[in-house]
């Protein structure tokens, strides 16, 4: 097929391609979110109006290529591979091909709506593709100062955009800031109050203790002077009794206790204060060391004389102490 008859065909179905390039390109809005270029970012260099893959082929290649491109309805896009960028570059190596600029001229309609949509979506390098593809079609393009000037308001406006989403959002954080740093001084008081609030209770707390110790301290020794006092006078009152009736004990028999044989043979002597208490029969119920001189030494030889002494009976249990020396000579 002649390129005459694919451009001849082409004026006859450019309302029908027409219409379906919007279809598609409305889809294509709906489904790709808005793209905002960083305001911050350089601007990346547009691409070429034609690649330079595009403008190596032959012009046979690249015919072959328009045709395939129109029935794939790929007018204007993606870049390198497109009807438009391989008319551009056959009109370059046929710059004299009446069917190559009717081409051209039949799809530019579809090129300047596409970069439009893409202004609208913010794609502004894809913008700035499309547009190098229209000035090279039709550098006197009648649309081309307004979409030219579309970008760059768009750009402006998505840098302001930046700019101001940017302060609001140093504003957002300096509040946030402002904010935890009042939530912090406020936690810092409260934990101050707290703080001296239970070093005031932990004050009274020890206050109330040393109070109450003092007052435990005074009854205590109140009761153990009162309890001194008791036992002098039951040891006063007890006294005479005690001594009558320890004079009054009559000793029947009172064996000498056994000499250690380990005193003996030093030579030690020494001497035992026992404490015994002779019952009603005579016989001694209880005794014990009140003092050893030297300790330890007579004292089990002491008790065990003492405990086989025997009394007259007595009306009464008395307790009375005896001395019990011991000399080796």
């Amino acid at each position: 097929m002649s390129l005459i008859q694919t451009t001849g065909r082409l004026r006859y179905a450019a309302p029908l391609l027409l219409i379906v390039a919007l279809a598609a390109c409305s889809k294509q809005d709906e489904a790709a979110p808005p793209a905002a270029t960083p305001a911050a970012a350089p601007a990346a260099p547009p691409p070429p109006a034609v690649s330079a893959q595009v403008q190596a082929m032959d012009a046979d290649t690249l015919r072959e290529s328009a045709t395939k491109a129109l029935r794939e309805n790929r007018i204007y896009a993606p870049g390198g591979d497109n009807a438009m960028e391989y008319y551009l570059a056959l009109r370059d190596k046929l710059p004299n091909d009446p069917g190559v600029t009717s081409a051209l001229t039949d799809l530019m309609p579809y090129t300047l709506i596409a970069a439009e949509q893409s202004i609208a979506r913010e794609e502004f390098t894809e913008a700035q593709r499309l547009s190098a593809i229209i000035e090279k079609a039709d550098p006197k393009a009648p649309a081309l100062p307004r979409l030219q000037q579309s970008i760059a308001a768009a750009q402006q406006a998505v840098a302001q955009r930046a700019v101001t989403d940017e302060a609001s959002k140093t504003k957002a954080e300096e509040d946030a800031r402002l904010r935890e740093q009042q939530r912090l001084t406020q936690q810092a008081e409260q934990q101050r109050a707290a703080e001296a609030a239970a070093a005031q209770q932990l004050a009274q707390q020890q206050e109330a203790a040393r109070a109450e110790a003092a007052r435990q301290e005074t009854e205590r020794q109140a009761a153990a002077q009162r309890e001194a006092a008791e036992r002098q006078s039951a040891a006063a009152r007890a006294a005479v009794p005690a001594a009558a009736q320890a004079q009054s004990l009559r000793a029947v028999s009172t064996p000498a206790p056994r000499y250690p044989p380990e005193a003996l043979r030093s030579g030690t002597s020494g001497e035992v204060l026992v404490e015994i208490t002779v019952g009603t029969d005579g016989s001694v119920t209880n005794a014990r060391v009140v003092r050893a001189t030297p300790a330890r030494v007579f004292d089990r030889e002491a008790l065990n004389a003492v405990r086989r002494w025997r009394f007259e009976p007595v009306d009464a249990p008395v307790t009375t102490r005896r001395t019990i020396g011991f000399s080796p000579g």
